[in-house]
């Protein structure tokens, strides 16, 4: 007979999450460290019950007590971005649940849902929802469909969610369980899993199989490259002249960076890197030749150019990696791609090699013995780079200027962190500038989110970030004042934990990155500066007279003003000093300089205006498209 433990549909999923651990290469580590949450109407009564009685049992010293610490955050958002980043930093190994009330408590998620999925990163979303048995029908903060009475706001998870559930009865939550952890801990499948828990569910008892408490350990797969794609791929880098790895964030997941400098070692062929796979080879190995695409650098574009086979290892090509189809300009360049999701592996009609990063690596490099590109291809590798580093010198060491470039607090901190420290970033002009410009030695140090590229997620992710490395290394998130805007709250929780990081806040008093973007699209950087409006009724007045400073102390957080990029080097030690988290405050120059561009980023212009600059804009558009093809 089947033994059996009564508990409340909240209550098992605490102890189901509790006992939930994944394993690679011999490594077990706990899947969910813990659980980020607000609590209020849906869920204050329900999960906040079970993780109270978790807590306590804790205390009490119960060896049954499910050990799943909860933080309280400020924002659902946040508490998703979190989630995310620690995840990120833990190679997707681990990760956090997130758990909301019903209605805007949840659909705060969603935004953070879709950055963990477009990532390909694993968090657990449980928001709370309306009354499966729907006596209370509509209840507070329902969405009412006159369509049906089985849909919920909820409902708008299934796009950004790699599995989505709701549990309108106790017994559905074993199998939804189970679905859910399949997805969170599948390479290929990873993201968002939301299960949706009705509020009177939550609170419902059920007796529960014990077996599902047990221990269960997930195996997370490297699988291999099947022998005859392997074939397939070795024949056509043997038969490239000109071969160009493009290195995204799969290599760092895969923990395959050894691999990937044992390869390039081997064959001689040159590694550009995307935002994500950054720091997948040590910017100093010969053949690392940095960003590539349209926030990339003139070596890895230039190379990019004249390839005529690219070798994409775990990299879904974004617009920016390919700089919107235009980049790989040989009318007859080919790809080899190498992912664990198939669909990625098949993109630009490659040879496809569906498998772990590491494990194809390791296999291409034992298929390749004996053959390399020739010594000119590399010694051109090695100069392009060489010229762009020279580049790299100058953007971060700029004299006599007002204000600094934020190119110059980028310089101060690539040469001031350690190894490995974290440095982090999301939106605005300054991702473009780290992957452009960052020299990093190991994978660990960049943590950029680009694929969502999703403004306010520094912060928070600053955070989860710091929850995954603890304090033998310092957390620096690079935060600009629009972004700051967003998401400023979660200081307070910093402060509240006693979690200390370093944030750097670029007061620029504007949109720099849209503003500049706006200018070369022919629309004069309307609505990107922070201006008062003027007698004339235009956003042109003086300058919005906030202090971001004051409001960063307000949260928690010590506050230390830097008056110009000299006063920033004297400051960042007394930050890295400090025990608690710490704003570097710079006043920097809204309009760069910036690094010189060497790619093109495809955003269309008016076809027709009135306005002579977006009339100049639209030639100029138009000339650049035409290069812009479908790569078959």
């Amino acid at each position: 007979m089947t033994q059996t433990v009564r508990l409340t549909v909240a209550q098992a999923v605490v102890k189901f999450l509790a006992n939930q651990y994944t394993e690679r290469d011999g490594e077990e580590q706990k899947l969910f460290a813990g659980c980020f949450g607000i609590f209020g109407h849906g869920n204050v009564a329900g999960v906040g019950q079970a993780l109270l009685q978790a807590e306590l049992q804790q205390l009490d010293g119960n060896p049954d007590a499910p050990d799943l610490p909860y933080v309280l955050v400020r924002n659902e958002q946040g508490a998703v971005h979190a989630a995310a980043a620690y995840a990120k930093t833990k190679n997707r190994l681990q990760t956090w649940a997130v758990t909301s009330s019903i209605g805007p408590g949840a659909t705060n998620m969603v935004t953070g849902a879709a950055l963990a999925t477009t990532n390909r990163l694993p968090v657990l979303l449980l928001p709370s929802d309306i009354f499966a048995t729907r006596y209370p029908d509509p209840v507070l903060q329902q969405l009412e469909d006159p369509r049906t009475l089985d849909i919920s706001v909820n409902d708008a998870f299934k796009p950004v969610s790699r599995y989505w559930d709701r549990i309108n009865r106790p017994e559905q939550l074993i199998g939804s369980l189970l679905a859910a952890m399949r997805v969170l801990t599948d390479p290929a499948e990873t993201g968002a899993a939301t299960l949706c828990l009705p509020q009177d569910v939550q609170a419902e008892a059920f007796d529960f199989p014990v077996e599902l408490f047990g221990k269960r350990v997930w195996h997370v797969a490297r699988p291999v490259p099947e022998p005859a794609a392997l074939a397939r791929a070795v024949a056509a880098i043997k038969a490239a002249k000109r071969p160009l790895v493009v290195a995204g964030g799969g290599v760092i997941y895969s923990g395959g960076s050894d691999a990937l400098r044992a390869f390039a070692d081997a064959t001689g062929i040159p590694v550009s890197d995307t935002q994500a796979g950054k720091g997948a080879i040590n910017f100093d190995h010969r053949m690392a030749v940095g960003g590539v695409g349209s926030t990339g650098g003139s070596a890895a574009n230039t190379l990019a150019r004249e390839a005529d086979l690219v070798i994409g290892i775990g990299t879904r090509y974004s617009d920016f990696t390919t700089a919107s189809h235009t980049i790989f300009a040989d009318p007859n360049v080919k790809f080899v791609n190498v992912n664990v999701l198939a669909f990625d592996a098949a993109k630009h009609a490659a040879t496809m090699v569906v498998a772990d990063a590491k494990s194809a690596l390791e296999a291409l490099t034992a298929e390749l013995s004996g053959w390399s590109t020739d010594a000119a291809y590399q010694a051109r590798a090695e100069q392009l780079d060489a010229e762009w580093q020279a580049v790299v010198d100058e953007c971060y060491h700029r004299d006599n200027q007002p204000l600094p470039a934020q190119t110059e607090v980028f310089g101060a901190l690539n040469e001031l962190m350690g190894e490995k420290d974290v440095v982090i970033n999301a939106a605005g002009p300054m991702p473009g500038d780290p992957q452009t410009l960052w020299r990093a030695p190991p994978p660990e140090q960049y943590h950029l989110e680009y694929a969502y590229s999703c403004m306010g997620y520094e912060i928070p992710a600053a955070l989860g970030v710091k929850l995954a490395v603890g304090d033998e290394h310092e957390v620096v998130a690079i935060v600009g004042d629009g972004t700051y805007q967003m998401l400023p709250m979660e200081i307070a929780t910093m402060a509240q934990e006693g979690i200390k990081v370093i944030l750097v806040l670029l007061q620029n008093h504007g949109f720099a990155s849209i503003g500049a973007l706006s200018e070369s699209r022919g629309s004069q950087r309307f609505g990107t500066k922070y201006k008062t409006r003027s007698t004339s009724g235009r956003l042109d007045g003086a300058d919005v007279p906030f202090d971001l400073a004051a409001n960063a102390a307000s949260w928690g957080a010590d506050v230390i003003r830097c008056n110009g990029i000299a006063e920033f080097r004297e400051n960042y030690p007394k930050a890295v000093a400090n025990d608690r988290t710490t704003v570097l405050y710079i006043e920097t120059n809204l309009y760069g300089p910036n690094p010189p561009g060497t790619a093109w980023w495809d955003v269309p212009v008016s076809q027709v205006s009135e306005l002579a600059s977006t009339q100049q804009a639209y030639g100029e558009y138009i000339a650049e498209k035409s290069a812009q093809r479908h790569y078959l």
